[in-house]
């Protein structure tokens, strides 16, 4: 009798969310990334809730040494998707490990230059077009940080998603220690820049404005961009069109390593 073929090994994928947010917000993915042979692994990053620290205690730092220990732990190279201000850490970590990290996909994510934090970024669209602050206006203080309130969620993340979903999504947002929101993140071309990067850009996202992820992939040029005609949230609002534009991004990578 011949002996089964063995099965090919998964792939590593790093899942990580953005300020606010925990790993919940990934849920719909998971069974199409399992179908196509990505284990992904969704973080909740420290201070969110999860793991009882109090997000004033948190620093990125913390963020960076944990995404760090399941990038190290993975048999192989890990890709990363990162929504929204998860981006900065992505960057960060294929700053640190551009031997371990196959591919970076921001999803609506914080793509910035080198030394440029996200309000810096952001002021000139402001200047000309105040609702490009996007969630900034929103935000009440809360101890160690920042919250959203569930109506400006429903208007700024979720205005396009199923509004049972929304409500539920606003209402498990949770306080966002201020040190780890925007940092500032340096990089250089042959490190950071060697790391295939993909970009899911959202047509109508009230709080990355379209004009600010643009203006983010030419800053960074280099970038495959998938474009979705959808709000901050795809995972609720689009999620089979994010599986697809997943998919596409992560394959096309994996098969230019493979050339």
């Amino acid at each position: 009798m011949r002996a089964p073929m063995p099965e090919a090994p998964r792939r590593t994928l790093l899942l990580i969310h953005g300020a606010w947010q925990g790993a919940w917000v990934w849920d719909s993915q998971s069974d199409a990334l399992a179908a196509a042979g990505f284990a992904s692994v969704a973080l909740d990053l420290p201070g969110n809730g999860a793991d009882g620290r109090a997000p004033g205690a948190v620093t990125f730092e913390d963020h960076v040494a944990h995404a760090r220990a399941t990038v190290l732990a993975a048999p192989g190279p890990v890709g990363i998707v990162a929504h929204s201000g998860a981006g900065v850490l992505a960057t960060r970590l294929a700053e640190d490990h551009p031997d371990r990290i196959a591919q970076v996909v921001y999803v609506a994510g914080m793509m910035l230059p080198s030394g440029v934090d996200f309000s810096e970024f952001l002021g000139p669209f402001v200047a000309s077009d105040p609702d490009a602050i996007g969630i900034g206006r929103h935000l009440l203080a809360a101890p160690g940080g920042s919250r959203v309130p569930e109506g400006a969620a429903m208007d700024i993340f979720y205005h396009d998603c199923p509004e049972d979903a929304a409500r539920a999504a606003a209402r498990r947002l949770t306080v966002q220690g201020e040190d780890v929101r925007a940092p500032r993140v340096f990089h250089t071309l042959a490190r950071a820049g060697q790391v295939p990067r993909g970009y899911v850009r959202c047509g109508a996202d009230r709080s990355v404005c379209p004009v600010v992820q643009d203006a983010m992939c030419a800053a960074r040029p280099g970038a495959r961009v998938v474009r979705l005609a959808c709000g901050h949230a795809p995972m609720l609002a689009a999620p089979n069109a994010l599986s697809d534009a997943l998919l596409t991004l992560l394959t096309a990578a994996t098969e230019r390593g493979s050339n």
